[in-house]
This record gives C-alpha cells, sequence and structure tokens, in this order.
C-alpha cells in the first residue's frame, strides 16, 4: 500500500502533461481515424515516453544544465520539422478528395513511425515535461520502490492514454467517412503544427 500513492501522483502527472493538445496527439489521432498502424503507432509513443520517464526518474534531467545549447537546438530542429509536416496537412486540406476508406493513403508502417519518431524526439517540450518535470516530482519520493512506483504511474498513464486515442478515434470514423471532414481535420493539424513551431521559434 505505500506504494500506492507515488504510482497515482505518477499517472495523475503524467496524465496532466500528455493531455495538452499537441503535433504529436494530432499525428496519432488521424493515423487512428485512418485504422492504419496505430498498435504499432501507439506502442512507439508509449515506449518513447517509458524510456525518457525512465531517464528523468533517473536524474538525467542534469543533461539540458551540462549542455546549454541542447533546447535551442531541438527547438529549431522540431519547428523546421512542424513547418514542412504542417504544410502537407495543408495542402491536403486545400486539394480535399480524401475520405476514410480501408485503402486511405496513411503510409507504411516506417513511414507512419519514422514521422512519430520526429514529433517526438525533436519537441524540446517532451524533454521538459519528461527529464525535467517529471523528473523533478520524482525526487519527493525517496529511492527505491516508491520512486519506481510513480516511474511505474507515469509510465502506465502513458500507456493508457496513446492507446485509448488512437483506438478511441475510431468512434469518429462515421463522421470522418465524408471527404468535407477530413479537410477540416486537416486544417486544424496544419494549424497545430505551425502554432507550435512559432512557440518553439520563439522561445528558443
Amino acid at each position: 500500500m505505500t506504494v500506492l500513492g507515488p504510482g497515482l501522483t505518477g499517472f495523475a502527472t503524467s496524465l496532466s502533461l500528455i493531455l495538452a493538445i499537441g503535433a504529436q496527439n494530432a499525428f496519432v489521432l488521424r493515423q487512428g481515424l485512418l485504422g492504419s498502424h496505430v498498435f504499432a503507432l501507439c506502442l512507439f509513443c508509449a515506449l518513447s515516453d517509458a524510456v525518457l520517464i525512465a531517464a528523468g526518474v533517473a536524474g538525467f534531467g542534469a543533461v539540458t544544465g551540462a549542455l546549454p545549447w541542447l533546447p535551442q537546438a531541438l527547438s529549431l530542429g522540431g519547428a523546421a520539422f512542424l513547418i514542412v509536416y504542417g504544410a502537407l496537412r495543408a495542402r491536403a486540406a486545400w486539394q480535399g478528395g480524401h475520405r476514410l476508406t480501408a485503402e486511405g493513403r496513411a503510409g507504411s508502417v516506417w513511414a507512419v513511425l519514422g514521422t512519430a519518431a520526429a514529433l517526438t524526439w525533436l519537441n524540446p517540450h517532451v524533454y521538459l515535461d519528461t527529464l525535467g518535470l517529471i523528473g523533478a516530482v520524482s525526487t519527493e519520493f525517496d529511492p527505491g520502490a516508491a520512486r519506481e512506483a510513480f516511474a511505474l504511474g507515469a509510465v502506465l498513464a502513458s500507456f493508457c492514454f496513446f492507446f485509448a486515442l488512437g483506438y478511441g478515434a475510431r468512434v469518429l470514423a462515421p463522421a470522418m467517412a465524408r471527404p468535407v471532414a477530413w479537410r477540416v481535420l486537416d486544417a486544424l493539424i496544419a494549424a497545430v503544427m505551425w502554432a507550435i513551431a512559432a512557440r518553439l521559434i520563439l522561445e528558443s
């Protein structure tokens, strides 16, 4: 029972950070609507979070202090990727003609995972959230079982969120059968990507 509190704290902390609408979440939502490589994508995103959470709890948050140039490099690299990806989604919204079908243009599993990797590992905020914030909160608990329970709770929240987002998106499938719905979704995704890119540039 002594590990229940730390575990719940880890779960709540991680979930509160993941819930914010971002480029990665928008991409998972879109792939979930297409029903394409959903398991592989959700597993990749959750495992990536698990690695970063483990690193943060282990105390690797000091890396950014040792490498002061790293945050700016990550911000500019992530912004460049988001601008390009946002442009692709904006073009899709402009051209239209896409509907939710079994053979929808969703890309190969490697293309999907490659995009997910860029959206995850080129996002400097993911390092702030995992290495920084989650790592900092974990110090409230003594090393050992309590801190491990905190880390497990945080990782569990990530797995629950991404799989719920990826597979839960299918609930929207009937509405997304109309091409105009995809144009709206792609336009919203483009706007999210560009807004995040602008913020990264301004903060760098």
